[in-house]
């Protein structure tokens, strides 16, 4: 019997605001029964040590320093390496905050500028070395102020912290300039992997080639075009755990590729995404050997509009490409056949900080009167003297969901005259060329751990401030980062939602800096012999595999 459930979303802790996603059964799937949980784990089952994991995926990692990385390509391989301070919990790893290296949660003075973390003792790096409060702050000096020639994507989540400080080996210190909402958030980022600072002192590049972390896996080797492979790290401080022996990930960017592996038992799991079609395929072909989970996803594919570029420093050319976009039937569309679904704003539709779909149809772009939009495109095309624009679309070369909704995009901007031919490129080649605005306008992405409008926002800020390395539209835009700034700040929870609400009218609609498509869905079918996986609202936390146990028949 296949085993399924659609997981609800929820986001707790003093510190984090609640999210929730509707819950219910799921009746896509013909095959699939909606009897049982797929939480992974029957009651009363106690992990079993063991065994190998093999799972897929579907990008390889453009570098393998995760600071610096922004993709999933880094952290599904690598992740079993490392640790971090703070980590979401595997048991509800869309919600809840608990601690990794971290011995507890933060101390927070009366003034809340002050936050002491007490770190875990004994934890050993795999070259042998401990883990002391001197390697925290390299890491997190590293994550808020890199080196020349280092970048870090996670500058802007650390804005409300003024310094680091080793106070003792075992105590970590952070001074902020204003209380923080989300800073508990920020530490739990699952790319805030911690490093030596030995290591970082000899070769503030080393991490980039190589892998040294104190995660339950060591590095076995990396096999470029098939596979990353690790073992069980005997000292791993977290113990029993890990339960696995060993993990192989394989690279398989093809999908009837990827659901032959799982088919044929090669792979037991992708942790990203399936689409509707490669879990109805697996739950014919596998109908007792099946789980399936699905949730919403705290992802979306985003238009990066070349703002050093003309015409696209034009905003009429950004304005009319948005508002061509039949947002509300793609979504309905495209749901048969990938992994995206809801129609939202900057933040995740249903979220807690979400316009409801009324507010939302106001604001350019998301009009459901896509005739008139069209015509309105047209004529701003017209007055920006582009009536017959000509580009070159960027796009990753991961089809699932990449290239569905690039192709959905170039349908759409036909109906106003545009011709955007589709250029796609492997994930290193499409990141340097979005890093270093070699493109006119791109398909982008924003993927995050849960709903957190710091987290959200981070890549909205200005391209020459907090926004590098993750802003791909170039634009600095000082009215902006002062609103993000001040919605930080807020700490009302209506009164902050209006100021983001605020910000994606400006963003979308006035400006069109950037534009979200639609956003993403999450489907996992796997074998079900793979036990301790709950799926979350992304697919980015919990990749260390230490939770993960198999079951023998």
């Amino acid at each position: 019997m296949i085993r399924r459930a659609l997981i609800p979303c929820f986001m707790i802790g003093a510190l984090v605001l609640a999210a929730c996603a509707p819950s219910g059964p799921s009746t896509s799937s013909p095959a699939a029964s909606a009897a049982g949980t797929a939480a992974a784990t029957a009651a009363g089952e106690q992990p079993k040590p063991g065994g190998e994991l093999t799972y897929i995926v579907t990008a390889e990692p453009p570098t393998f320093d995760a600071h610096q990385s922004t993709t999933f390509a880094t952290l599904q391989p690598i992740s079993p390496h490392y640790s971090t301070l703070y980590k979401l919990d595997p048991a509800d790893n869309v919600s809840k905050i608990i601690p990794d290296a971290a011995d507890g949660l933060p101390t927070i003075s009366a003034d809340k500028l002050t936050w002491t973390v007490k770190i875990r003792s004994g934890i050993k790096f795999h070259d042998g070395s401990v883990l002391t409060a001197e390697d925290v702050k390299a890491t997190y000096d590293k994550l808020k102020n890199p080196p020349t020639g280092v970048t870090s994507p996670r500058q802007a989540t650390l804005a409300a912290v003024d310094t680091f400080t080793a106070t003792d080996p075992t105590t970590f210190t952070i001074k902020l300039k204003y209380p923080s909402g989300s800073l508990l958030a920020a530490m739990a980022s699952p790319w805030n992997y911690l490093y030596s600072a030995a290591k970082l002192k000899a070769d503030p590049k080393f991490y980039e080639k190589n892998i040294m972390g104190t995660g339950p896996f060591t590095f076995v080797e990396y096999v470029k075009g098939s596979y990353w492979a690790g073992k069980k790290f005997a000292d791993y401080f977290d113990k029993p755990k890990p339960y696995l022996d060993s993990y192989k990930a394989f690279f398989i960017t093809d999908v009837n590729r990827q659901t032959t592996a799982i088919q044929s038992k090669q792979a037991m799991i992708e942790f990203r995404g399936f689409t509707p079609q490669q879990r109805d395929t697996l739950s014919r072909a596998l109908p007792n050997d099946l789980a399936v989970q699905e949730a919403a996803w705290v992802c979306v594919n985003y238009i990066s509009f070349n703002t050093k570029k003309k015409p696209f420093d034009d905003v009429r050319v950004r304005q009319a490409l948005n508002i061509a976009i039949d947002r509300w039937a793609g979504g309905e569309a495209l749901s048969k056949q990938t992994i995206v679904k809801d129609v939202g704003g900057l933040m995740r539709p249903k979220g807690p900080f979400a316009m409801s779909d009324a507010d939302l149809e106001k604001v350019p772009g998301y009009s459901r009167d896509n005739k008139k939009a069209v015509e309105d495109a047209k004529k701003l095309l017209a007055d920006a003297g582009v009536p017959t624009l000509t580009f070159q679309f960027l796009n990753r070369n991961v089809t699932t969901p990449y290239e569905p909704v690039a192709l959905f995009l170039l349908n759409e901007w036909k109906k106003i005259g545009v011709t955007a031919t589709h250029l796609v490129k492997e994930t290193a080649a499409y990141q340097a060329d979005m890093r270093n605005g070699n493109f006119d306008v791109g398909l982008d992405f924003n993927c995050d751990y849960f709903d957190e409008p710091d987290l959200q926002l981070a890549k909205m800020y200005s391209a020459s401030g907090l926004g590098k390395g993750l802003n791909f539209s170039f634009y600095d835009d000082p009215k902006l980062d002062d609103m993000i700034a001040a919605q930080s700040k807020e700490t009302d929870a209506a009164k902050r939602k209006a100021l983001v609400n605020d910000i994606e009218r400006y963003v979308i609609g006035e400006k069109a800096w950037m534009v979200p498509v639609i956003w993403w869905y999450r489907i996992i079918p796997y074998l079900n012999i793979v036990r301790g996986y709950r799926i979350g609202s992304n697919h980015y936390t919990t990749m260390d595999m230490a939770n993960i146990w198999l079951a023998t028949k």
